[in-house]
């Protein structure tokens, strides 16, 4: 389990990252128009993971507005915003934005993809929301680039998780 921080306070989390160099765990999440979406969905893509607590706090929705404008220019890349937010709340936020570049999905079924990557919460007032993390795959499906982000309310590394990407 991985120690990060919210306001200062240790927070844990269920498990760990997956590594760099190993076959992302397969996943179901719900689209916005609760339709199911699957990593096997995005097989010869690039992928970028951004994972956070929720759409609806000022930093989630910064990572969400910062990657939706990276995300135009990348070629064979995937952006895939990942909370426990209701596929509703996740809509009606990039409607509102105009945020066109990202694909929503959300946890709020059942949780697995939290507990499969390893960044639910398990303590704290967020419990059961997932940690602040990007997660980069490659074509194939493996982990190039993995950062839990320390302190959740900070952004993560938009240049690291980029760079892998190359």
């Amino acid at each position: 389990m991985a120690q990060i921080v919210l306001g200062g306070n240790p927070v844990h989390t269920s498990g760990n990252l997956p590594e760099i160099g190993t076959k992302a765990p397969a996943f179901e999440l719900v689209k916005n128009d609760l339709s199911t979406a699957t990593l096997a969905d995005f097989a010869g893509s690039k992928v970028v993971l951004n994972i956070f607590p929720s759409i609806d706090t000022p930093t989630c929705a910064t990572s969400v507005r910062t990657f939706n404008a990276k995300a135009a220019a990348l070629e064979n890349t995937k952006v895939l915003c990942i909370s426990r937010d209701l596929p509703f709340a996740q809509k009606r936020f990039c409607g509102a934005e105009g945020i066109e570049n990202v694909i929503n999905l959300s946890d709020f079924k059942s949780g697995a993809f939290g507990k499969d990557y390893g960044l639910e919460l398990t303590d704290s007032a967020l419990a059961g929301l997932h940690s602040r993390a990007v997660v980069v795959l490659d074509e194939n499906g493996i982990v190039v680039h993995a950062e839990q982000v320390g302190e959740i309310a900070n952004e993560p590394n938009y240049e690291a998780a980029l760079n892998a990407l190359q």
